[in-house]
């Protein structure tokens, strides 16, 4: 038997009617991963931003105002802006550094649909290493030959460094921006945001392992084949969906 994506397959990406039916479905899973970080405490304060891109409106995208703690974000509460940073709907401020950053990648980054970052722990610590993650473990090899580290700019406070940003984020799914932590894209936000927390619990684990000695790692070979399968964006959207139906269940009023 030949282990495929196929073999996890067990729904399929929604179909949408218009642009307006997608949107709720992209606001919905906002709000969600919103909810989705801070009961996993991957997300502290003011920092935390995760945007998605409007279906009908390439140039603008939807996030999570600031002010309001993640865990208790609501469909209603969150905001729209251009690339230009200028609010287009809802109400409520922006986290500014986050919107240049997030801006500058969906701005470079058309197959971009989804950016995720907060200040996880762990994530945020593995950061000060100056390192990729190494394939050390299954779930840290899907990450292998997809991650960008990046050292420069380290403080992001104008356009001109948000655009070195993006330009050093290259065409990698994730990066690691030393000293400040990690970001995570998709195809959806549903991925993006899989890719978050696995990625999220991998710096962990490998803070963990690195503490106890010299962890050993996966080949290359074997680390690319996971990379290609269980680190594909379908596989990320699938993995996803486990975290939305407990989310939904326990805290059905996102969806207001």
């Amino acid at each position: 038997m030949t282990v495929t994506i196929d073999a996890f397959a067990t729904r399929s990406p929604p179909q949408f009617a218009g642009p307006a039916e997608e949107r709720l479905h992209r606001l919905q899973r906002l709000a969600a991963t919103c909810r989705i970080l801070g009961h996993r405490g991957l997300s502290e304060g003011l920092l935390g931003h995760v945007t998605v891109r409007d279906p009908e409106l390439p140039d603008r995208f939807w996030v999570n105002p600031a002010g309001i703690a993640m865990q208790q974000v609501r469909v209603s509460q969150l905001v729209q802006v251009n690339h230009r940073g200028e609010l287009t709907h809802g109400h409520g401020s922006v986290n500014p550094v986050g919107l240049l950053l997030h801006t500058a990648l969906h701005a470079a980054r058309p197959d971009v649909t989804a950016v995720c970052h907060a200040h996880a722990p762990h994530a945020s610590t593995f950061a000060t290493l100056g390192r990729l993650l190494a394939p050390i473990n299954q779930d840290a090899a899907v990450f292998h030959g997809l991650q960008a580290l990046i050292k420069a700019p380290r403080l992001v406070l104008d356009e001109a460094a948000a655009t070195r940003f993006a330009t050093a984020f290259g065409d990698k799914r994730v990066a690691i921006h030393e000293g400040h932590g990690i970001f995570t894209t998709g195809q959806s936000i549903d991925e993006a945001a899989w890719w978050f927390v696995q990625m999220s619990q991998c710096c962990e684990a490998q803070l963990l392992a690195l503490a106890a000695g010299e962890p050993s790692r996966y080949d290359d070979a074997d680390a690319d084949w996971l990379a290609a399968t269980l680190g594909a964006p379908k596989f990320g959207w699938l993995s996803f969906q486990t975290l939305w139906d407990a989310v939904i269940a326990s805290d059905p009023d996102l969806l207001d």
